[in-house]
């Protein structure tokens, strides 16, 4: 099934989700971003909503404008910081400090050459950190990215992606629901 069958089955109470989607994927509607990024940053951010439909058919998008590699480090981000996410939101939320102090023994090899380029792999992982609620994360990444010289503008693009896309998979999921 396409991203456009997908948007089509979208209720009409979601009618504002149609409209975001077809927006925030396009260059006009994700300023900052090469349409590569903005598709790499769509499928890390559906595979982070785990709804199977809408992250086949992201993917299916997205390989027209972004190469296995590149497509694989959105991957990548999704794995690695579905588990950072949740180890780093515990770190930040319990009020023990000592957590804190403690190495997290995770492996993390991944990061090192996710595949693609290091900015796709970092707006990949804040999409996949905010939409799994991990403060802690959102923080870091948007502070490399900022290193890397991105300005607000693309960053938040990147977020308004992963924002639709989360809200496209809960809706899409609760039709499904309510047959």
């Amino acid at each position: 099934m396409s991203l456009a069958d997908l948007k089509s089955q979208l209720p009409d109470y979601a009618k504002d989700l149609r409209l975001n989607l077809d927006s925030v994927l396009t260059e006009g509607g994700a300023p900052g971003l090469t349409q590569k990024q903005i598709m790499v940053v769509a499928l890390a951010a559906a595979i982070a909503s785990r709804y199977k439909p809408l992250t086949r058919a992201v993917a299916e998008e997205a390989a027209q404008h972004a190469s296995a590699e590149e497509l694989n480090g959105a991957r990548v981000a999704a794995s690695i910081m579905g588990m950072n996410n949740i180890y780093y939101r515990f770190v930040h939320m319990v009020s023990e400090p000592e957590y804190g102090t403690l190495r997290a023994a995770l492996r993390m090899n991944a990061m090192a050459n996710p595949g693609g380029a290091k900015i796709d792999f970092e707006l990949a992982s804040l999409a996949v950190s905010a939409v799994n609620g991990c403060g802690m994360c959102v923080d870091s990444h948007e502070k490399t990215l900022r290193k890397h010289g991105l300005s607000a503008q693309p960053i938040q693009s990147a977020i308004r992606i992963a924002a639709v896309i989360h809200a496209v998979a809960v809706a899409l999921e609760q039709a499904d629901v309510a047959g």
